[in-house]
């Protein structure tokens, strides 16, 4: 058997077995505890998009100064997140702390 010949086919399947395959991309969302009802549903839409695309989705809320205090209000804000889109999406990371930013990420759904 011709190796060169092998080799060539070898290569061809590997690239089609690239050119099937889907990559999955994190987008990010950005929200801060005082963000206000309007911009909050449009970020929601923006979020759902990502997610009927078949993206994952991170929501962080961004502490600044003194809001860190009150973290229950961040906490607010990403519970209503996963509520308006429990439809489309699951929880793949649970709230979490990470500096002065709390973050979940959401996948769609199986």
């Amino acid at each position: 058997m011709d190796y060169g010949k092998y080799k060539y086919q070898q290569s061809k399947k590997l690239q089609e077995a690239k050119k099937k395959q889907v990559q999955i991309q994190l987008k990010e969302i950005k929200l801060r505890p005082k963000t206000d009802e309007h911009d909050l549903q449009f970020k929601i839409k923006h979020a759902r998009r990502f997610i009927e695309e078949g993206n994952k989705a991170k929501i962080s809320v961004v502490f600044r100064g003194r809001e860190i205090t009150h973290m229950e209000f961040g906490q607010k804000a990403l519970d209503r997140f996963v509520a308006e889109l429990e439809d489309v999406a699951t929880i793949e990371v649970r709230p979490k702390m990470e500096g002065r930013s709390m973050f979940i990420i959401i996948s769609p759904k199986k």
